[in-house]
């Protein structure tokens, strides 16, 4: 499987034509796909209750084409084994459940169902998409902070027609649809004039704590920089880009850590510049993250 990508947009695919995929397909039909390598066990059990199912040919119809006319559907392309599918996947049932059924996750393990995930272009995992009245509206490859994961995820409920309980603030839609499409001044600038009208808005907070995150990594190999941080545990800056790809990558229990880490094994200005970075990625989680006050916690331990 390809890396995850570090992107801070969604994106939308071409059309895809679910008809083909109508009914269950013979087995001769399941031929050898990228999607196939990797380890062979499925998807874990999932926790979700009737908002996650599994999806295979055999009910491909019925639990994402059928239900999708009724609520949104959201499609998750994953494989055990894979360490991003494997963090990403627990992130995506748990806000299922919190749906309350506003809208239903389906898991395919692209190993087992190689059909499906090659009607829907799928280039590597994870790959998320929405399913709405029988058609893909948008998708996304790689992990999106939990933030970012709401955001798209309310406006999948307002494509289904779904309302969303929040109440909608245009401003904030606006500068949203800046941050989603890569947009990082126009967005910057929005969100901080809804700090100044409104100083105690967190969505705002967290969205400047996005971009912020994304001017970072921008043009960086997360590959590189996860190595040059493995290698140079004390170098200051390594490992906070490293902790910056980590929270794009959907490991932000992992970044923590490592800042967490840092923070006693430094002194001075590079131990509060640490702390400063490690709470501004608090700050892109929001406060209400378990995670975060986890976090929260241990780097009380590590100051005193």
């Amino acid at each position: 499987m390809s890396d995850p990508r570090i992107t801070s947009s969604i994106f939308t695919r071409g059309a895809v034509d679910l008809s083909a995929l109508r009914g269950t397909a013979p087995a001769s039909a399941r031929t050898n796909t990228p999607a196939q390598a990797g380890p062979s066990s499925s998807l874990p059990a999932v926790a979700g209750g009737s908002s996650v199912v599994d999806v295979t040919e055999a009910n491909l119809q019925a639990e994402v084409l059928e239900r999708s006319t009724a609520m949104p559907v959201v499609v998750f392309f994953g494989a055990a084994g894979y360490p991003e599918s494997d963090q990403f996947a627990p992130v995506l049932e748990r806000l299922a459940a919190e749906g309350g059924g506003a809208w239903t996750l389906a898991r395919i393990d692209v190993q087992d169902n190689p059909r499906i995930a090659q009607m829907f272009q799928v280039q590597g995992i994870p790959t998320v998409y929405a399913v709405v009245g029988g058609r893909p509206v948008d998708a996304f490859s790689g992990v999106v902070p939990e933030a970012q994961l709401r955001q798209w995820i309310g406006a999948v409920l307002k494509a289904g027609g779904v309302s969303v309980a929040e109440p909608e603030d245009p401003r904030l839609d606006a500068a949203d649809d800046a941050l989603m499409s890569g947009d990082l001044d126009a967005a910057e600038q929005a969100y901080k004039k809804i700090l100044a009208e409104s100083p105690a808005d967190a969505a705002a907070e967290a969205g400047l704590a996005q971009v912020g995150l994304a001017r970072r990594v921008a043009g960086a190999e997360p590959g590189a920089a996860l190595a040059a941080a493995e290698a140079n545990p004390d170098d200051v800056e390594a490992q906070l880009l490293a902790a910056d790809i980590e929270v794009l990558s959907g490991m932000a229990e992992q970044a923590y850590a490592r800042l967490v880490g840092l923070v006693r094994r430094t002194a001075g200005e590079d131990r509060e510049k640490v702390r400063q970075h490690l709470v501004g990625l608090f700050t892109v989680a929001g406060q209400d993250d378990p995670a975060v006050a986890s976090a929260r916690r241990a780097l009380a331990s590590a100051l005193f």
